[in-house]
């Protein structure tokens, strides 16, 4: 992991949360590398005891959140509304996030998080 591109940008983050380090570190290279974010940034949620990714998905302008987590973590509704409390600033209060579920082998899948009843589109 110490010899990969992407691990000085990660670096302060994994070693302060090592049990979340994993489910960052291949979070952000997806996002980075594979979907090719823009204006990538880690924020740092110290509540939830992790980092999380900030950026745009190409050809948008919306700033998105990205918080990433292990398929073996057990996760509450206090876990998910302290996510969102951590990433609301005076300038931004986003009305979602992406749950980044990690495996061991790799795989990972995003979930939208909505704050509140949000009416599916239909």
């Amino acid at each position: 992991m110490e010899s990969h591109p992407s691990f000085s940008v990660l670096s302060a983050l994994i070693a302060k949360y090592p049990r979340a380090s994993s489910s960052l570190f291949q979070a952000y290279n997806d996002i980075v590398y594979a979907q090719q974010w823009h204006d990538v940034e880690v924020v740092d949620l110290e509540t939830c005891s992790r980092g999380a990714v900030k950026g745009r998905k190409r050809d948008t302008e919306e700033v998105l959140y990205v918080v990433p987590c292990s398929l073996s973590e057990t996760l509450s509704f206090a876990w998910f509304v302290s996510s969102f409390m951590s990433l609301r600033t005076p300038e931004t209060n986003p009305p979602f996030i992406f749950l980044a579920i990690t495996t061991q082998d790799a795989s990972i899948v995003y979930y939208k998080l909505s704050q509140g009843i949000v009416k599916p589109p239909v």
